[in-house]
């Protein structure tokens, strides 16, 4: 009996730091930029960035980002990937679906050697979007 109270009490402890780590995370575009594929399939090049102040919001608690733009975008976080650091960049990255079912890869990228300046990349199979972000 004593041992499952013991188990009781560990895991409402456990359930209720998960929950605490759970935080809604803020951020400001200043700028968007597009790449999208030819009609043979090669990559174009980045557009020109164009001024585009929105918000975007990641939601760890109910695992989503919310892209505030015109249209209201909404990703659904399906895994977590794993931080990758090296000498120039650090990135988080999140497999995600979209409104329409569709399966993307979004990151986070801070530029270490361009004073921590970060970007916020949505990436589909025939689509690139990078936003330049800072925390609000």
């Amino acid at each position: 009996m004593k041992l499952f109270k013991y188990i009781f009490i560990l895991f409402f402890v456990s359930v209720g730091i998960q929950k605490t780590n759970a935080q809604t995370y803020t951020f400001r575009t200043s700028s968007l930029s597009i790449m999208d594929k030819t009609e043979k399939g090669a990559w174009n090049n980045w557009s020109e960035f164009k001024k585009a102040e929105i918000i975007i919001t990641l939601d760890a608690k109910k695992d989503r980002f919310v892209v505030n733009s015109k249209d209201i975008q909404l990703y659904r976080i399906e895994s977590y990937l794993q931080k990758v650091v090296d000498a120039d960049n650090e990135t988080l990255g999140f497999n995600c679906i979209d409104n329409d079912g569709a399966k993307c890869i979004i990151m986070i990228v801070t530029r270490k050697k361009e004073n921590n300046r970060k970007q916020f990349y949505i990436i589909y199979p025939d689509l690139k979007m990078v936003y330049n972000i800072y925390k609000s």
